[in-house]
């Protein structure tokens, strides 16, 4: 095999503990906004949506070390470009098949 090829960085455990630790604890405080009924419905769901993208955030940095650092920061342009795609097809699919439907009901 060639020098050239280059390995990813990957985190250490401390790093991997971390990211664990908080996963379990941003599952944990919305499960407990559920069982617990401590809030309205509307403050749960709005809860549970902003845990979910805390947690989305946690992953994305501690397991899969996307970052924008120097060595990250093609591999984290090439998630927000595969999101960015992924946001697009689905979006204007469901626009496309929103306005086929309206059009044909007339």
């Amino acid at each position: 095999m060639s020098q050239a090829h280059q390995h990813a960085a990957h985190g250490s455990v401390k790093s991997y503990l971390i990211g664990f630790l908080l996963s379990v604890v941003l599952t944990a405080i919305p499960f407990w906004m559920v069982m617990g009924g401590a809030f309205t419905p509307q403050a749960t769901a709005i809860g549970i949506f902003a845990l979910a993208v805390v947690q989305i955030v946690v992953h994305l940095k501690y397991f899969l070390h996307l970052d924008f650092s120097k060595e990250g920061k093609l591999n984290t342009m090439s998630f927000l470009f595969t999101g960015m795609v992924i946001v697009l097809l689905v979006g204007l699919s469901i626009w496309i098949i929103y306005t086929a439907d309206a059009l044909m009901m007339r």
